[in-house]
């Protein structure tokens, strides 16, 4: 993978931890950032205007919201980089 994939999470939200299984599942290196710091969340409020986690970032894009929803979104813009399959 070439491109950087980032989780914006907290410990305790589901959506994330399935998040995180899946992209390990499936081979996607991932760093993480933790929402419950103060410099973390500000940081993601101010560069993507949500509060919510998790927050998923691939280089210049990124989405939110719930797992189910964003699986098939990261799958087709990795499609779109040419990056899925793995």
């Amino acid at each position: 993978m070439t491109d950087t994939v980032v989780v914006y999470s907290t410990p305790t939200c589901p959506d994330c931890r399935s998040l995180k299984s899946w992209l390990a599942r499936v081979g996607i290196d991932y760093a993480e950032r933790d929402l419950t710091g103060q410099a973390v969340m500000e940081d993601a409020k101010r560069r993507f205007g949500v509060r919510v986690a998790p927050i998923t970032e691939i280089s210049d894009w990124f989405t939110y919201g719930a797992f189910v929803d964003q699986k098939p979104r990261i799958e087709a813009h990795l499609k779109e980089l040419g990056q899925w399959p793995l």
